[in-house]
């Protein structure tokens, strides 16, 4: 098993400061970018909104969220080891590999599982875990 990201909040205080944290940074992604793409003065104040840069925070959140990579029994081993936890697993249980994301802080894992797209399958899990778990919590 291995283990890839820098986000493993396991309170929602530490959840809520990475959030925070990743804020100034996506600024600056969408600054460059913009200044990159050669926006004039007038378009970037048309185009570069605060849900542009909020949206740009949240994938910048997401993106660094730690994850586990493993096989089916690792995940399987996990789970039993954690079964407090509301597993949300997505893809088919007859592959071999499974990527996961677990929040200490609401006892709640999500699951992916995949064959040979390891890239697609951790980012697709980390939009999920985002829009799943953390996403609820900054909202409130």
């Amino acid at each position: 098993m291995e283990t890839e990201g820098v986000y493993a909040p396991e309170t929602v205080d530490e959840a809520s400061a990475a959030y925070e944290d990743a804020g100034p940074a996506a600024q600056v992604v969408v600054r460059e970018t913009v200044k990159a793409m050669a926006f004039d003065r007038e378009e970037y104040r048309e185009r570069v909104s605060s849900d542009v840069v909020e949206t740009a925070r949240d994938a910048l959140f997401a993106s660094l969220l730690e994850v586990s990579v493993g096989t089916r029994a690792e995940f399987d081993e996990w789970c039993e080891e954690h079964s407090e936890y509301e597993v949300h697993e997505t893809g088919s249980e007859n592959v071999d590999s499974v990527v996961w994301h677990a929040a200490p802080f609401s006892e709640t894992a999500v699951a992916a599982t995949y064959q040979n797209e390891r890239d697609a399958a951790v980012g697709t899990l980390r939009r999920q875990a985002f829009g799943r778990i953390y996403r609820p919590v900054f909202e409130e």
